[in-house]
């Protein structure tokens, strides 16, 4: 048995329904709202596991599920070396979001990242301690600053509303998810020009460390010509 593994509630989760019913596959959650189970119609050999979008990638990673819809932020921020143990295997088309960096309004000579390296340098020299960053994506943030030659600042860990960490001093700018921008800007806090750090949306992904022997591999190979990926993908 082939195990799928899908957003267990919410937009995502009906967005992912969509997507596969259109593809000829009805998934749909059986049970009340707090049972996670779920059913599946038109695929022979597959299973429906709900789970939170946040633990797809560690099932994936540990192959206890072969397949899983989840944002691919979460996937390259939570996984390292993330193509080594998962496939892409089709971008969906929804969720999408990008990761960005963005600054106080009112810091008017910090528009880009270089701006942002002479900022984080002078804040230090300042008032003793580095500039700080709240974020819930610590991999994937750190490496684009790192990349990007920017020094002098923390990673702070925000699993609330980030935008908000500015305005109560718990740090200096954010890294964040958005969509349209209008809470940064209600949070008076403007986007780098050269600040995204990842476009993101919602992703088919294959676990390499499952067991794919017992039909789950013919399974996914009969699967593939209606989802609109290569077989040999994995």
């Amino acid at each position: 048995m082939l195990k799928l593994g899908i957003p267990s509630k919410g937009r995502l989760m009906e967005q992912c329904f969509d997507w596969f019913a259109s593809r000829g596959i009805t998934l749909r959650r059986t049970g009340s709202d707090r049972e996670y189970a779920g059913a599946v119609e038109g695929a022979d050999g597959l299973a429906l596991v709900l789970l939170s979008a946040g633990e797809i990638p560690r099932e994936l990673a540990a192959g206890r599920i072969h397949l899983g819809v989840t944002g691919s932020d979460l996937v390259r921020d939570k996984l390292a070396d993330w193509d080594r143990q998962v496939a892409e295997l089709a971008p969906m088309g929804f969720g999408h979001a990008d990761l960005i960096i963005a600054v106080p309004a009112s810091w008017p000579d910090v528009d880009t990242l270089d701006d942002l390296d002479a900022a984080a340098a002078a804040f230090r020299r300042s008032h003793g301690h580095r500039l700080r960053i709240a974020t819930k994506y610590h991999r994937l943030v750190r490496e684009f600053l790192t990349r990007n030659g920017v020094a002098d600042y923390q990673l702070v860990d925000s699993q609330g509303a980030t935008e908000g960490t500015v305005k109560n001093l718990t740090a200096e700018a954010i890294a964040d998810i958005t969509s349209t921008g209008e809470t940064l800007r209600a949070n008076h806090l403007k986007i780098l020009a050269d600040g995204l750090v990842h476009q993101s949306q919602a992703t088919l992904y294959a676990a390499r460390a499952a067991d794919w022997e017992n039909g789950a591999a013919e399974t996914l190979a009969g699967l593939a010509p209606r989802l609109g990926f290569d077989p040999k993908a994995l």
